[in-house]
């Protein structure tokens, strides 16, 4: 039936309830979230970071907020697969929009990412980062640690260690890790990285699930493997696009074969209601090397999958 309105992203009154827009039409929020830069009241907040200048390699998911935010069109609010819910009926999500910074001095970037961060998380939501490239998950860090005590553990879905070397200084999407590390923001023994494809010249101690074992497991087993692994401490989740095998995810500036499909991955995401996730991002889709919306489709599945552990969490 034709809704009374269109554009829910903006003529939304309220941040429960589903929207009505055609797939194909309206304002492109995150699953036609309300357009808002208040996060009270809200149980989550949806949030993109269009920065990519600490990329090695292809550069362009700074696009990827909007590849994102497009591609979830395609949730017609209809109760989503696999959690048979209106996720919207008693979860009250906001689209926050995009960090806004100067990309003159990208090295300013990552202190305004934690400032916000910061403060939408004070207000008691659960944050969704729409990523950028992964340097963007460090302040993330930063912010969700200093609110939830640290160190948290990382569950870290991704072909790449991110642990190369690092003097504190530099913006690099492949050194993060190693520095939570060291600045005590991640519990290596209680952290995990699944679909690892590459080698670092150290693991920093924490756990890996290489591609060639994922693909050898169930995806339940995997599921099982980081909810033991990980315990009952704050967990933050943060998926690399670049997890998945080119197949299902060309749209990312660091492809690696051989690794794991989206369809195995979000029957992982969707076991992991048993840990104690504090918040959550997507990074690395950069929609300039895409086919089809392929690899924004599985971001922001992903994304909706996030939601779909809170809502379930909240309706226990």
């Amino acid at each position: 039936m034709p809704s009374n309105t269109i554009d829910h992203a903006f003529t939304a009154r309220q941040s429960l309830g589903a929207a009505a827009d055609p797939t194909y039409a309206g304002a492109l929020s995150f699953m036609r979230r309300r357009f808002t830069k208040e996060a009270d009241g809200a149980d989550a907040v949806v949030w993109g970071l269009p920065f990519d200048a600490a990329v090695s390699n292809r550069p362009g998911a700074r696009f990827g907020p909007q590849a994102i935010r497009r591609a979830s069109a395609i949730f017609d609010n209809d109760p989503q697969y696999p959690f048979g819910l209106d996720l919207f009926a008693a979860l009250a999500v906001v689209d926050y929009g995009d960090c806004l910074f100067d990309y003159g001095y990208p090295q300013e970037v990552p202190d305004i990412i934690e400032a916000e961060a910061a403060k939408i998380i004070s207000a008691g939501a659960f944050l969704v980062s729409l990523g950028g490239d992964h340097s963007v998950t460090w302040p993330l860090l930063k912010a969700h640690a200093a609110r939830h005590g640290a160190p948290l553990a990382l569950v870290q879905f991704d072909a790449h260690q991110d642990t190369w070397p690092d003097d504190g200084k530099r913006i690099d999407h492949g050194a993060f890790v190693g520095r939570a590390v060291r600045e005590g923001v991640i519990d290596p023994a209680r952290s995990i990285q699944i679909g690892i494809r590459t080698h670092a010249p150290e693991d920093c101690g924490i756990r890996m699930l290489y591609g060639y074992e994922v693909e050898e497991m169930r995806a339940k087993d995997i599921a099982e493997a980081i909810t033991d692994h990980v315990g009952d401490i704050p967990a933050y989740i943060t998926f690399d696009i670049d997890c998945l095998d080119p197949a299902f995810a060309p749209g990312t500036g660091t492809p690696v074969a051989g690794g794991p499909s989206s369809a195995r991955m979000l029957s992982v995401l969707r076991h992991l209601g048993r840990l104690d996730i504090v918040g959550a991002d997507i990074v690395e889709v950069a929609p300039a090397y895409d086919q089809a919306d392929i690899t924004a489709i599985a971001g922001a599945s992903v994304a909706m999958h996030y939601l779909g552990l809170l809502a379930e969490r909240k309706q226990r």
